[in-house]
């Protein structure tokens, strides 16, 4: 049985942390850390932000009803799901697979950015101050 756009957005907000937002012609899906989905105003499709993994394996799973977003989106994760084609148990796991990597804390590694070194000046390049004579 396909997925409703209404049912995509019921499902999408019952789970932990979840909150939607206006998205361009979108309504995204979001947990405090990231967006994990986002649905078309049409309600004909929904986009699932992926890892390669979770990708790779969703799309073979449902290769009918669930594709790579064309371009840089779509080699990053983002994928397309044809809500008409898609069954409901397949979209359940889909969605809540989204969900629990935006959930997830990121990486110790990921957190805070270590500064890079600044260069000192040297004497060369900095510049000469010029004072003028009081006549």
């Amino acid at each position: 049985m396909a997925v409703t756009a209404k049912r995509a957005h019921t499902l999408a907000l019952s789970l932990e942390n979840a909150t939607s937002y206006p998205h361009f012609d979108r309504i995204a899906f979001r947990t405090p850390r990231r967006t994990f989905a986002t649905l078309a105003l049409n309600g004909r499709d929904l986009n699932f932000m992926f890892d390669l993994a979770q990708q790779a394996h969703f799309c073979k799973l449902a290769p009918h009803a669930i594709a790579p977003v064309a371009g840089g989106w779509g080699r990053m994760g983002a994928t397309r799901c044809e809500l008409g084609e898609i069954d409901s148990a397949t979209f359940v796991a889909a969605l809540k697979a989204a969900h629990a990597r935006a959930n997830a804390p990121l990486p110790k590694g990921a957190r805070a950015a270590k500064p890079l070194p600044v260069a000192k000046k040297s004497r060369s390049t900095k510049k000469a101050v010029v004072k003028k004579r009081a006549r």
